[in-house]
């Protein structure tokens, strides 16, 4: 008999960013702590759940060019937050059914949710690590992970609102190369970042989440460019995300300073 589900310590006592993005977007999976942190942040920085509208539909434009024009049937999610639908997973076997998906997360309400929530079609799968970006060679080397990905065929890392939690001192831009050079030729990073560059209310923002012990550091264009160091951009490059290959559902008043956050997809030659 297998053994059942070690309980998990959700501390919702303390603000978690995955839990405060699921309030921004309007979801429910969230509590007193993310909600006072997340109102903290938005009294200053009124746009946050515009940013964070913008950054998923900027994610599913992403999968869909992926998963469809580039062929591309393997996807490593790194800080998938909460699920909601639709999810990579979701879209990307909308395109290849037999897409295969691996979410990594620290939060455990999202461990919890994504073990009854994240469940691929018949043709394909979806695996969830409990891990912390940071651990590069846990992930890489994880069973639910080389079980669920061919890592000597290309895969898309998915890096999603995740970089501008790390500090300077973590070398976000060392952890990025990291796991782009485990990765083999033909294989993309989708990455999105939040930037001071076009509103100055971030660095406010950026302040009441550091008062709440998250660490947020919000970079210049230049610095997120870096971050794709070596990859080859795609059209348009890096750009605010919700001008990254726009549809008919991107609202076309929605400026840069509502948005602050810039978005590429970088390919590895």
């Amino acid at each position: 008999m297998a053994d059942a589900p070690k309980p998990v310590d959700l501390r919702v006592d303390l603000p978690h960013p995955a839990r405060m993005y699921d309030y921004y977007l309007g979801g429910k999976d969230n509590f007193p702590a993310d909600r006072e942190a997340a109102e903290q942040a938005r009294a200053v920085a009124p746009n946050a759940s515009i940013a964070a509208r913008a950054n998923r539909a900027f994610m599913a434009r992403a999968v869909r060019h992926l998963a469809g024009a580039a062929g591309i049937d393997q996807f490593l999610d790194i800080g998938t937050g909460i699920p909601t639908s639709p999810n990579l997973h979701e879209i990307a076997q909308q395109a290849v059914e037999g897409a295969r998906v691996v979410y990594v997360d620290n939060d455990p309400i999202v461990l919890s949710h994504a073990r009854a929530l994240l469940t691929g079609t018949p043709a394909g799968r979806t695996a969830y690590l409990d891990a912390d970006v940071r651990d590069v060679k846990r992930i890489l080397t994880a069973p639910e992970v080389t079980d669920t990905l061919d890592l000597s065929r290309p895969v898309a890392l998915s890096l999603l609102a995740v970089g501008h939690f790390l500090p300077d001192s973590d070398d976000p831009g060392g952890i990025v190369r990291r796991y782009v050079e485990a990765l083999p030729a033909g294989s993309y990073l989708v990455l999105s970042h939040l930037t001071p560059d076009h509103d100055p209310s971030i660095e406010a923002g950026a302040r009441a989440y550091r008062a709440r012990g998250i660490p947020l550091r919000p970079r210049t264009r230049a610095e997120v460019e870096a971050l794709f160091g070596g990859l080859e951009l795609l059209d348009p490059g890096l750009v605010s995300v919700h001008r990254w290959r726009p549809d008919v559902a991107v609202p076309i008043d929605l400026t840069d300073a509502q948005v602050s956050a810039y978005g590429a997809i970088g390919r590895k030659r």
